[in-house]
This record gives structure tokens, sequence and C-alpha cells, in this order.
């Protein structure tokens, strides 16, 4: 996986591979699966993105193990916040009593539940985001997080609580044009435009409009 917290998770659930023997087949199925998911549904694949998840899902729950379909589930919900799309993520929900603590911190953490929230059970780059933004100081949280998803979904966090700050939605914005990450990016110019056209800068809007434009076009099929 590409982000330190998705990667996290997958390392927890395919704890104790070793090489000899060789590991059971659903466990490298599955997590090849899940980078796939994510990968195509960033790029905005989304029949690429529900058929790799579920294969990923279906070889967990070949298990017989709700943790580790709770994990499946988890990673899908920290894709979704990078891309700006909320939810109270029910599916993992349905299986958070089988799960660890951190876990369900996590969980709470991209729900937007962060009242109460221990800082301590989260991902150490997600400790950082959550410290920061209760100082709203209007300083970017996110520079210092190196990962591109993990930035991404520590931005949809800071979105869904209002919290972000400007710098950091030219940031998310930059991050996931860099990646070419063409639904977070979508999603991240329409934050930047809404702005644009509430300050009355028509010049912003049409260039942001531009950018839109050309990331949302069907692409053209080479010969």
């Amino acid at each position: 996986m590409k982000t330190i917290c998705l990667a996290a998770l997958l390392c927890a659930a395919f704890a104790g591979c070793t090489s000899n023997p060789p590991p059971p087949a659903w466990k490298g199925n599955a997590g090849s699966a899940l980078a796939a998911f994510s990968d195509a549904y960033l790029r905005g694949d989304t029949n690429i993105a529900e058929t790799e998840f579920a294969r990923a899902r279906g070889e967990m729950a070949s298990t017989g193990r709700p943790d580790l379909v709770a994990h499946a589930e988890l990673v899908r919900c920290a894709t979704r916040v990078a891309s700006l799309e909320y939810d109270a993520c029910p599916a993992f929900e349905a299986l958070a009593q089988d799960t660890t603590p951190a876990e369900r911190a996590y969980a709470a953490y991209l729900a937007g539940r962060w009242d109460g929230l221990d800082a301590a059970l989260l991902p150490e780059q997600h400790r950082a985001v959550l410290a920061a933004a209760r100082a709203v100081d209007g300083k970017s949280v996110l520079a210092a997080i190196g990962d591109p998803l993990a930035r991404l979904v520590a931005a949809g966090a800071l979105m869904r609580q209002a919290r972000i700050a400007p710098v950091d939605i030219v940031l998310a914005t930059g991050t996931a044009s860099e990646q070419g990450w063409r639904r977070p990016l979508l999603m991240w110019l329409g934050v930047s435009l809404k702005r644009a056209q509430a300050a009355g800068d028509t010049a912003e809007a049409a260039r942001l409009q531009r950018r839109i434009d050309l990331a949302g076009a069907t692409p053209v099929a080479l010969p």
C-alpha cells in the first residue's frame, strides 16, 4: 500500500507471514487486491475498484475472521475520505466489535467523531493532525506528512471537520494532481472553485474550471 496508515492495517492483518512455510495464498491475494482497489478508486476507475475490493473482501472472508474483513472495510473508508466522500462506514461498524481499540479510534477519526478521541491510538501522522487541527492557527497541518495517500486521508478528515487551512487545500490539490489521482483532484478543485467564486475572483474561478474540465474529460483512446 502507498500510505503508512493503510499499510499498517495490512501489516496487522497479515502478521505472522514467514518464508518457510509459504504463507497461504489468500494473504497475498487480499493484499494485492486491496492495493489495486485503492489505486483504481483514486484514479476514478470505479468498476475496477469495486471488482478488486470484492476480491479482497472475499479472500479475507474465506478465513471466517470478521477482524480481517473489518481491515478491508477500514481501508475502503480511508480511501473514500481521501476522496472527500463521506459516510459512517457502516460496513466497518457492523464488524467493529471484533476489532482493536486502535482500529476503532481510526474509524472514529475518519468519521469525524473527534470529541474525546484518544490521539495516542491513531497512526502517528494522524496524531499530529489531530493535535494541530485542535490548535486552529491557520498553519499547514499536512506538510509534515510525506506519504501522498496518508496526506489526502488527513486532508479529507480535516475537511470533514471544517478545520482545514487554505494552505492545506492547495497542498491537497497539488498532491492529488501530482499522483494523477483524478477522483480526489476533481473534488479538491471543486472546493477551490467554490472559494474563488465566493471571493468574487472570476479569473481564478475560470482557471480552476479549465482544470476541472480537463481532468474530468473522458480520456481519448490511443490507437
